[in-house]
């Protein structure tokens, strides 16, 4: 099973029933070459979203503490120009963010046409971490559910390609990230208390994700479900899902650069005649 495509409200999902690890075909070199491959797509693809300027792409990622957000962002996303690319990075609300409603400051950070934006943590946190602390009423972040589907429905309805990512890993495989980062210098700056504190809410937490799951995936803004144990097969997957996703308007964008070549090509030969 290399990854789970959830495109429909109302649909169930058990996270304990979904592999965390790679199947067993899956085989590391051969990732490598086809990863490879797919960044130089990704890179000729966005090229054409940009320059044709007819759509925009949402990348939210989503995951327990370590699943690999930052990971994901630095290989997959690190194979597109930084020029058409926007990271944004959810944390705790600031006053001026709290005085608006939630989407406020989310609906600020959507991609323009032509650009990637990639959400490291999301609006999402407002139907995760808000209910597991108890940080907002119970029927509050339940009417959050049709705020976010209106929204992500209004971005795509303006040409936005939303793919959300919820990176999928054990907690034995979070234990040994966890302890590996007391034990790697460059990487102790990330030790948080907070973060083992969270684990004893695991099961509150995988029930959140599978409420979010059921309440928000649809067909244009579906939930893919990565395992994220092994961070190599992670990468490859969403770069897989990215592709895909984004391989049917080529043709389109193509189509439109090409009628804007002829418009400009027929603007140097007017200015020529001038001279």
């Amino acid at each position: 099973m290399d990854i789970i495509r959830n495109d429909k409200q109302g649909a169930k999902v058990k996270l304990e029933r979904i592999p965390t690890s790679p199947p067993k075909k899956a085989d590391r070199e051969e990732a490598k070459v086809e990863f490879e491959a797919l960044g130089e797509e990704l890179f000729d693809l966005q090229d054409l979203l940009w320059g044709a300027k007819m759509n925009s792409v949402l990348i939210v990622l989503q995951g327990r503490d370590t699943a690999g957000k930052d990971g994901t962002i630095k290989h997959v996303v690190g194979s597109l120009n930084p020029r058409g690319v926007v990271v944004t990075s959810f944390g705790v609300p600031s006053t001026e963010e709290r005085e608006h409603d939630f989407l406020w400051r989310v609906h600020r950070a959507a991609p323009r046409q032509g650009e990637f934006a990639i959400f490291n943590r999301s609006h999402y946190e407002d139907v995760l971490v808000a209910r597991v602390n108890n940080l907002v009423p119970k029927p509050l972040w339940k009417s959050r559910y049709h705020h976010i589907r209106d929204f992500e429905t209004l971005l795509t309805e303006h040409g936005t390609v939303i793919l959300k990512f919820f990176l999928h890993i054990s907690q034995e495989e979070q234990e040994q990230r966890l302890l590996a980062r007391e034990q790697e210098p460059r990487k102790a700056w990330k030790i948080s208390a907070g973060d083992w504190e969270d684990r004893k809410h695991w099961a509150d937490y995988t029930r959140a994700y599978e409420d979010v799951f059921a309440q928000t995936s649809t067909e244009q803004a579906p939930w893919h479900l990565v395992p994220s144990d092994a961070k190599w097969y992670r990468n490859l997957v969403v770069a897989r899902a990215v592709a895909e996703a984004l391989r049917p308007y080529r043709e389109q964008w193509q189509e439109r650069l090409d009628a804007v070549g002829k418009e400009k090509k027929a603007e140097l030969r007017a200015w020529r005649k001038k001279r």
